[in-house]
């Protein structure tokens, strides 16, 4: 009984190794058949088919080389126009931004009112957000991303893509006040208070929905009060207080100028009284 048992486990393992073995031979045979194929002796519908499971599997570069062949070898078929987004699409898939931006514009210029053209327009912002990773690089890329998004927004307001897109333009705007404020804190670090002011107003003033505000004038506090502007840093005080009263910031500076025996209030006529006054008035934030 004992060496039968060893016999049949004999037999299960050998049966399971022969299986796996037979399995890996077909699916080399079967990627050799692929590649003994060129694209030329396929149809725009295998081409593809082998573009999509390609792109499955993780390679953007080929599946975008694959999706091309398509385009180039049935120009006028029904799946080129579709092969030319899915281009773009594999190649932001493998990081080449630029590819990817000039193929969804080609078919933005080809196919403007095709029902792909929200997503080749979405593709075309993706190229530009994607590559905003930190504030301490050129803004020039954050800019070009707000107007692509912007073009999403504005051209295809009930597309799929146009929430994303609203979200990706709010984290990129707060990523341009992020700039202003890093350059404004080495300002205000180094004692440079007016540039370090003239950036916290830039923020003030045009990034004043984003996250950074709060902060911004509370700087403006910090700053206005180490010229002894009192008034300005007073006004500040009462902006930070009437729409930002909870956060640690406006903690921060009602401590800062009580030491100095004064009040978040509004004083003077300073461009900062300008937007307490809006802000009284519900135009502001």
């Amino acid at each position: 009984m004992t060496q039968m048992r060893k016999w049949t486990r004999g037999a299960q393992r050998f049966a399971v190794t022969a299986t796996c073995l037979l399995m890996m031979t077909a699916c080399a045979a079967f990627q050799q058949s692929e590649d003994a194929e060129s694209p030329e002796d396929l149809t725009a519908e295998e081409i593809y088919q082998r573009a999509e499971f390609t792109l499955e599997s993780g390679d953007g570069e080929e599946a975008a080389n694959l999706f091309g062949e398509v385009e180039r070898l049935y120009p006028y078929s029904e799946l080129a126009r579709r092969a030319l987004v899915m281009q773009a699409y594999s190649y932001h898939v493998d990081r080449d931004y630029e590819a990817a931006r000039a193929a969804a514009e080609r078919f933005l210029a080809n196919y403007p009112a095709d029902e792909d053209a929200p997503w080749a327009q979405y593709i075309v912002a993706l190229s530009y957000y994607d590559q905003i990773d930190d504030v301490g690089r050129d803004q020039g890329l954050t800019f070009q991303a707000l107007q692509a998004l912007r073009n999403v927004l504005e051209g295809y307001p009930e597309s799929e893509h146009a929430r994303s897109a609203a979200l990706k333009f709010d984290l990129a705007f707060d990523h341009l006040a992020a700039k202003e404020m890093e350059v404004g804190r080495y300002y205000l670090k180094r004692g440079h208070y007016l540039a370090a002011i003239n950036r916290f107003r830039v923020v003030v003033e045009d990034f004043q929905t984003t996250s950074q505000t709060p902060e911004a004038l509370h700087r403006l506090v910090e700053s206005y009060l180490a010229l002894g502007l009192e008034s300005e840093a007073q006004t500040a005080g009462a902006i930070l207080g009437h729409n930002f009263k909870g956060t640690e910031w406006y903690v921060s500076s009602y401590a800062s100028l009580t030491r100095s025996g004064l009040e978040p209030e509004a004083q003077g006529e300073s461009w900062l009284r300008q937007v307490l006054r809006q802000t009284l008035r519900g135009e502001w934030i």
